[in-house]
Parts: C-alpha cells; structure tokens; sequence
C-alpha cells in the first residue's frame, strides 16, 4: 500500500475516478476536484497555542477564522480564537510535532479528508451545496469558513489558483467518501471531474 492510499481515506475513489491527463488542464479550468487527504497537517488548541506556534516561527493569523502561507508552502488557519490548523511541508509539520508543548496547548487529532476544488462551475456546485455564500468573500482578506455541504461540517478556504476561483475543504475523514462522491457526481454534471493534485497547476 502507497502512502498516499495508507493516509487518504478516499485515494482509492479519487484514483479509480482520474480523468485522462491530456483531459486534466480542460476539467480544471471548467471544474475539477482533487484530493489532498494526504498532506501533512497538525492540529492544536489552547490559550497557548497563538504563542507557541509563533516561538516555533511560524506565522499566527492575528483574526479568527483567517489563514496565512507558508513561506515554505501550505498554511496555518486560525479557527476562531484559539485553535490552529497547520498544513504543509511534512518536514515542516514534523517539526512542529516534535516540539514540546507549552502549557496551555493540547493537541487536535486531525484525520481530514481533504479535497480542492476548482474553475469555472465553482460558483455553481456551491449554489446547489453550501448555505454560505462564499463569492461575497474577498479571497485578499484570506477568510477562514466553518460550514456544511450537502450536510457535512467542512472548514472551508476561498481562493483562487491559476486565476481561476478555487474552494480548499477540509472536513472529518469519516464523511470523506459520501463528500466525495458527491462533489464528483456534481462537478461530473457541470463539465468537470477528478483530477490529480499535480494536475491543478
């Protein structure tokens, strides 16, 4: 077993479902999905947590519900006042774990399944899934948003990639199936499909 399929709880479908590669650059510019379950991130909480996250050196979004980059690439999201998701380089996350924890920190288990979706048809597949209407959000003010698609809590990143709007979502590994699938079978409808992540640049 491969390491993306060891730590992807969806890399099966996502790679039984692949489009052709000639056909990936078309499927993302009208909508594509890709599964990213398996990057490396760490969860933490705590009234600590802000203070020791930037003694590692890493950035801390000072408003809830924002994310910063990486320098190395990935990010760090603050999910309201106290709690961070990291996602990025595994050397970098590696890091990260290793460190004692200060007091006033605890860990967050994070198995997400972890999808990116973007083109064209985004605006569309969000009309028929989120409650949230996310194209009012200036992707410049990096919003962070906690919400549901066809009833799944997700944690949600709008944002745009090769100029074209893309949705980052994370959500608990055990829904990651039926989110998947069904994220598909919409994309599918409006022209798109599931694309390797090498395949979004």
């Amino acid at each position: 077993m491969s390491a993306h399929l060891a730590l992807s709880p969806v890399a099966e479908l996502a790679t039984a479902s692949l489009v052709p590669a000639e056909r990936a650059a078309d499927v993302a510019a009208r909508l594509g999905i890709a599964d990213l379950s398996d990057l490396a991130r760490h969860g933490c909480k705590g009234p600590g947590a802000a203070k020791w996250l930037a003694a590692l050196g890493l950035p801390v979004p000072d408003a809830p519900n924002t994310w910063l980059p990486l320098e190395d690439g990935g990010r760090i999201a603050r999910l309201g006042l106290t709690e961070f998701l990291v996602e990025g380089p595994a050397a970098r996350l590696d890091a990260v774990m290793a460190a004692p924890r200060a007091a006033g920190v605890y860990p967050v288990l994070r198995q997400d399944a972890a999808f990116v979706l973007t083109g064209d048809q985004l605006d569309e597949l969000l009309r028929q899934t989120c409650g949230v209407n996310l194209r009012r959000l200036d992707v410049a003010d990096r919003p962070v948003v906690l919400t549901s698609m066809v009833g799944v809590a997700v944690t949600a990143i709008p944002e745009r990639h090769a100029e074209r709007p893309a949705l980052r979502l994370w959500c608990d590994g055990t829904y990651g199936h039926y989110l998947w699938e069904t994220l598909l079978d919409i994309a599918v409808e409006l022209g798109g499909g599931a694309i390797a992540p090498h395949g979004l640049d």
